[in-house]
């Protein structure tokens, strides 16, 4: 059962401010922001949606299979990475004389951050078709280019594989109707809080009426835990807690491997949607998107902790 994950892959370089930045920028001079912040530590991390929620996938067992696209100037190091966790590059588009994509995050020490994204590569994702991907029983369509996540929505759509609509960072490229347009393609749609106010706000429809045109709505709210909107009702899924918090980039992508990991196996949505959230915070107990590292049995007994029964 192989899941189709298209979406970034991209190098996070992600600093720390040790302060607070609304201790530096003022409400009433936003208009001219002008601030700077020294961070006095950085590191060089693998990310983009597509290798984070890959990562996720890979270590709960599952089969995944990421569709991105990557720059040949930096692609090696990536491409050596995947080879390393077995994860396979063959959807993989490497771009002639382009960097891949680049994060620049800023996080302070009440874990806010500020994002600066360079795209590269990631512009030509749809020059991978989804379609012509065989054995798939699952997708997702994370933050990628524009086109690539609207022609991979389309594509998935047509070749009868269910998949999730995960707009993300995306979702400012959207405008309503093309929002509109590809929920009711596809078979859930995975948003935080403020991005479902977001796609409510676009589209016109109440989160109600969003719920109604998938089999699932999923909003996690944070430290708050989570909403699966399905058939008419609503699954409360409690966030766990960490053992430490250290970085949250890649909590999101994280817990969307946990989704695919439960969709796929049937494990029910109460079910998926707890395993969702204790893979948010196993992330978030170590720094990078792509560094925590427990082993299946650790997943296990640490899910059993948290909710008091066996995940099979």
């Amino acid at each position: 059962m192989a899941t189709l994950i298209c979406g970034s892959l991209a190098y996070d370089n992600i600093m720390t401010f040790e302060g607070r930045f609304r201790e530096h920028i003022l409400p009433e001079q936003v208009h001219i922001l002008n601030v700077s912040f020294l961070v006095p530590t950085m590191r060089r991390e693998f990310g983009g949606c597509a290798g984070n929620i890959a990562y996720a996938l890979n270590l709960l067992g599952g089969d995944a299979r990421i569709m991105g696209a990557i720059g040949a100037v930096d692609a090696q190091l990536y491409l050596d990475r995947l080879a390393e966790l077995g994860l396979s590059t063959e959807n993989v588009l490497v771009v002639p004389d382009t960097y891949s994509a680049q994060a620049m995050i800023t996080t302070d020490l009440e874990n806010n951050q500020i994002t600066a994204f360079h795209p590269g590569a990631m512009m030509q994702s749809h020059q991978n078709r989804a379609d012509e991907v065989k054995g798939l029983t699952l997708g997702i369509v994370a933050p990628d280019g524009y086109d690539g996540m609207v022609q991979h929505s389309e594509q998935l759509a047509a070749a009868g594989v269910p998949f999730i609509f995960d707009p993300g960072q995306g979702l400012p490229l959207f405008d309503g109707e093309t929002l509109r347009r590809v929920i009711e393609l596809a078979t859930y749609v995975a948003v935080n809080d403020y991005e479902a106010a977001l796609v409510s706000n676009k589209t016109g429809w109440s989160i109600e009426q969003i719920a109604s045109k998938v089999d699932a709505l999923i909003i996690t709210l944070g430290e708050k835990g989570a909403q699966i909107h399905h058939g008419g009702g609503i699954e409360e899924i409690p966030a766990v807690t960490a053992r430490r918090v250290l970085d949250p980039t890649g909590c999101g992508d994280a817990f969307r491997g946990g989704l695919l990991y439960g969709i796929e196996k049937g494990l029910g949505w109460a079910t998926t949607g707890r395993l969702a959230s204790l893979m948010g915070a196993l992330k978030i107990e170590h720094q990078g998107p792509q560094n925590y590292a427990p082993s299946r049995a650790e997943i296990n007994e640490r899910f059993k902790q948290a909710f008091g029964y066996d995940l099979h």
